[in-house]
């Protein structure tokens, strides 16, 4: 049920393109090809068993930890505010 201009399912649909837009970076983000024994960030060994389940790992989990947290900043807010609406 939608309200006001918007059609029905118009809530569904951006929530779909959400998620589709998050699958679609991840993927984006994946890396690829052969994983490096050494991580290029800090040059820590990188695990075996890390390297096999990621194929084409560069950094360690530590490395990797900390350019997530800074990737999760930010991002694309498709409700907006009820007060920017108003005005």
């Amino acid at each position: 049920m939608a309200g006001g201009w918007a059609r029905d399912g118009a809530v569904q649909d951006q929530i779909d393109d959400t998620v589709s837009d998050a699958v679609a970076a991840a993927r984006a983000h994946m890396p690829k090809g052969e994983s490096a024994e050494y991580c290029d960030i800090c040059g820590e060994d990188i695990p075996e068993k890390r390297r096999a389940a990621l194929p084409g790992v560069r950094t360690c989990v530590t490395c990797q930890a900390v350019r997530d947290k800074a990737r999760a900043v930010g991002g694309i807010n498709r409700r907006g505010s009820k007060d920017s609406q108003l005005r």
